[in-house]
């Protein structure tokens, strides 16, 4: 049954979309590569066509933005009568990565787009960063990947566009919500009050973690539109080799292998602030849009001995684990989204600011066991986590079945050799791998 009234954007929603510019396009990728299917090879149609009939279970890939007169309060979610998958699903005409992930999404339609290959079977998607977050791009891989190679099709949806507010009805219903809001502001002093002993905690981790600035860096320098893909693939037993040798985590391992390939790649290496996106959803949240938090960190780049930056970056991942640092700056965000919708913007470009951070480091876990798309075997899926204004690089890490995907994601403009990177850091996990045999 159509949902009759319209889903609003959230604050962390709405400011991925009030970030982006030419220069900062703010979809999240992914590069995703199958084997084969038994029977033969297969095409790019047959591909595009499976993936249109599962899209038919996937409400939010059939909705865009409509705003809201007047700039009152956030855009809301709507059906898009025109919806047509012809539109998003593309065939691939050679290597497509880099192009695809250089050009913005037009906001005029559902924000996403695939450009599929028959041979070999690749997909290269991207969606809007207030659509999805890493984890909401895993759910759309499991409503679009079976367990067996010949699962049946699940029975077609019913789906017909409920009717789209007109301005004024969007414009009363964003006066009624911003009233609820004000109301909840007015209360939030209050219940805040009620859980003081949590409040100098609160304050400590943001001065300790968030305000600190982060150092200068040739990573975060003025770039461009321009976006370019690497790919590393390095198997999920050696990270578990790593963290067993250490007694740390495989987070731990991915930061570790990432801060020694920048220790090679840069000249001099420096200390860099790390941002950490951390999945805060529950089981009561929608598969859509964003529940992720941050954790910041120093990545110590500058330290030479590979197994003292993996202990420091473990002792530094528990600290922030112990204070709930995730969690509280959630809070944050909670308080943040009744507060008016200027300030919301202000905040949302400092968010993003290159002195709050040098680069992000991302990881998701996929599916761990065996997935097919129409009998075509998933092999790797590489992310491509978005790069905001003064930004140049950003590792996207998805776990899937054996394999850990490193998506290294840069702007040729500021990191015109980060090809070089994927070697470098190819070398910094055989240094941990050594390292542990060792142990």
């Amino acid at each position: 049954m159509p949902n009759s009234i319209p889903e609003r954007l959230s604050a962390l929603d709405a400011s991925f979309l009030a970030v982006e510019s030419p220069l900062a396009p703010m979809h999240v990728g992914w590069v995703a590569s199958f084997d084969p299917p038994d029977g033969g090879p297969t095409t790019a149609e047959e591909l595009i066509a499976h993936i249109a009939e599962r899209l038919e279970h996937a409400h939010r890939y059939r909705q865009k933005l409509a705003d809201v007169p007047l700039g009152v309060h956030d855009p809301v979610w709507v059906d898009d009568p025109d919806f047509d998958p012809a539109r998003h699903l593309h065939v691939a005409d050679g290597d497509v990565v880099d192009e695809v992930l250089s050009t913005p999404l037009p906001r005029d339609r559902p924000l996403w787009e695939m450009w599929v290959s028959g041979d070999p079977p690749t997909i290269v998607g991207k969606a809007h960063h207030c659509m999805v977050d890493g984890t909401a791009v895993v759910e759309l891989g499991n409503l679009l990947l079976d367990a067996e190679p010949d699962a049946p099709a699940p029975a077609g949806g019913d789906w017909a566009p409920s009717p789209e507010p007109n301005p004024g009805q969007r414009l009363g219903r964003a006066i009624a919500d911003r009233i609820g809001e004000t109301a909840g502001l007015l209360a939030t002093p209050l219940r805040l009050a009620t859980n003081l002993r949590a409040l100098p905690r609160t304050a400590r981790m943001v001065s300790h973690t968030v305000l600190p600035p982060a150092p200068p860096s040739p990573l975060n320098l003025h770039g461009s539109g321009r976006r370019h893909h690497t790919r590393v693939t390095r198997s999920l037993d050696e990270v578990r080799t790593i963290r067993r040798a250490f007694g740390v985590t495989p987070n731990d391992v991915v930061l570790a292998a990432c801060a020694g390939a920048l220790h090679a790649f840069l000249d001099p290496p420096g200390a860099l602030k790390v941002m950490v996106p951390a999945d805060v959803r529950s089981a009561g949240d929608s598969a859509s849009g964003n529940r992720i938090s941050f954790v910041f960190l120093e990545l110590p780049v500058h330290e030479p001995d590979p197994l003292e930056r993996l202990q420091a970056i473990h002792r530094a991942t528990d600290q922030r684990r112990r204070d709930e640092e995730a969690e509280r700056l959630d809070d944050a965000f909670g308080v943040l989204a009744l507060t008016p919708k200027p300030l919301q913007r202000t905040l949302a470009h400092a968010f993003a600011h290159p002195r709050l951070f040098n680069l992000t480091i991302s990881s998701v876990p996929g599916p761990a066991v065996t997935r097919y798309l129409r009998g075509c075997r998933l092999r790797t899926v590489h992310s491509a986590v978005p790069l905001s204004a003064h930004h140049g690089l950003s590792i996207g890490v998805v776990t899937v079945a054996r394999n850990a995907c490193l998506g290294i994601y840069s702007d040729p403009a500021t990191v015109p050799d980060a090809d070089a990177l994927a070697g470098h850091l190819d070398a910094a996990f055989d240094e941990l791998l050594d390292l542990a045999a060792d142990a």
